[in-house]
């Protein structure tokens, strides 16, 4: 059995452009369908957060409509409800990546919050990435990778082959033109080589131990390519 870190964002809003708090938090079916693959297949999962506060989950993230119908949103619903490590978090500052086979971050609005400048993160996303430690980021998490700068200057992740939440994606979803900044121009500035799928289509990235995936779809085929790495 393996143990698999979850790092899920501690925000429970997204600050705005203008100034504006929207409320958010992670999105529900990133942290369920690869909590699900993982435990099914009798790994442990532990979630971390920043402070160790308990993650707030995005409401909208549990709407039908986002889920396929009333009878997927149940499904997530019921899924989250079991997800019980969500309500009993660890302090991402005091995490030993030694204790853990494998890392993944969830997304959500959230991480562009406080995982983006989160230093603790940063330093786990970099020690992650060189340990060879299979390490999974889907949707907006990527933003966490921003924090992810040693001393000079330098990203740890600038060069790798990766993908995330799309400036596409984000003009559908109707923030685009209300964010202060759009994960994929920040990716793309620090140097990472982003890769863009169809919007809202299952598309996963993979580059050394490194595995993204741009939205929601994606986190179920996300989870099934790290359990493969994690053996």
């Amino acid at each position: 059995m393996a143990k698999i870190l979850f790092v899920v964002t501690g925000a429970g809003h997204w600050t705005l452009a203008d100034g504006t708090a929207h409320p958010t938090g992670f999105w529900a079916e990133e942290a369920v369908a690869p909590y699900q693959v993982f435990t099914g297949a009798g790994h442990e999962v532990v979630v971390a957060t920043p402070g160790g506060v308990v993650p707030t989950v995005d409401r909208g993230s549990l709407a039908p409509d986002v889920n396929g119908g009333q009878e997927g949103a149940d499904k997530v619903a019921a899924g989250l409800e079991a997800f019980e490590e969500l309500r009993r978090p660890v302090a991402l500052e005091n995490v030993d990546l030694d204790a853990y086979d494998a890392v993944f971050y969830p997304g959500g609005h959230g991480p562009m919050e406080d995982l983006a400048v989160d230093p603790a993160s940063g330093r786990l996303l970099t020690e992650t990435l060189a340990s060879g430690k299979p390490l999974g980021v889907v949707c907006h998490a990527p933003a966490a990778l921003l924090a992810a700068t040693g001393p000079d200057g330098t990203n740890a992740f600038t060069g790798y082959r990766l993908t995330g939440f799309t400036n596409a994606e984000e003009t559908q979803a109707g923030f685009a033109d209300k964010a202060k900044w759009l994960l994929q121009d920040r990716l793309v500035a620090l140097g990472a080589d982003f890769q863009e799928g169809e919007p809202w289509a299952p598309f996963v990235i993979t580059d050394r131990n490194l595995v993204t995936g741009q939205n929601p779809a994606s986190s179920t085929p996300l989870a099934e390519e790290l359990l493969k790495r994690i053996g």
